[in-house]
């Protein structure tokens, strides 16, 4: 399997289980089914799109290949259809989501490396390419992201990530060191998610107190 193939069988896969993150999203608020593709879509893409743009890959696959787009209308339509079964599932949506994040951090750091970027910013546009979605998702429906309140998400993303910076420049095979990275990102959500660990903040806040007030 090369490389190229690899990236788009992640990216597809990632792609899919954001998707329907995103959809499930857009149906807890009462979005209808057009806005509820929309989610899909954007949750399921965006990371990539914008690390397509940042490393000169354009048009961003999620935009060039109908692939994607199939894929995430996929999951929107089948979420909004049988949301109800769907939330019945959630511990098991969260192993996908962890799952969903690991795919993308491989990807998004081989895509990067891919294209001539350098080590430790491919790291974090592997990264970037696992939260990016999630992000854009939350500020469309008026949430603080996920990603900057709970669990270790983008630490575990990066985590992954790491491990494919090592094992390619220490050219370890290619299907070892993305089976580990997806692990080692999967294993640090779904240990957070189980523990409800999380990263550290700051003392002495009164939530009672709206925001501007001192």
């Amino acid at each position: 399997m090369t490389g190229s193939s690899l990236v788009l069988i992640l990216d597809l896969a990632g792609t899919f289980v954001f998707a329907i993150s995103g959809a499930a999203e857009g149906v807890k608020h009462r979005l209808d089914v057009f806005g509820v593709s929309v989610l899909a879509f954007v949750a399921g893409n965006a990371g990539g799109v914008i690390r397509d743009l940042l490393i000169g890959a354009v048009p961003p696959s999620a935009i060039h290949n109908s692939s994607y787009i199939v894929v995430s209308l996929i999951a929107g339509v089948a979420t909004f259809l049988w949301y109800r079964r769907i939330t019945r599932l959630q511990q098991v949506m969260l192993l996908f989501d962890a799952a969903g994040l690991g795919l993308f951090a491989v990807s998004g750091t081989y895509k990067a490396l891919a294209y001539g970027i350098n080590p430790f910013v491919a790291g974090l546009l592997g990264m970037l390419t696992g939260i990016g979605g999630g992000m854009l998702r939350d500020v469309l429906v008026r949430e603080i992201p996920v990603v900057l309140r709970a669990d270790f998400y983008a630490l575990a993303a990066l985590s992954g990530a790491i491990v494919v910076i090592v094992g390619h420049v220490l050219h370890w095979p290619l299907l070892p060191t993305t089976i580990a990275g997806a692990l080692v990102c999967f294993s640090m959500r779904f240990v957070a998610i189980r523990r409800g660990w999380s990263l550290p903040t700051a003392d002495g806040v009164d939530n009672s107190k709206p925001p501007g007030n001192f």
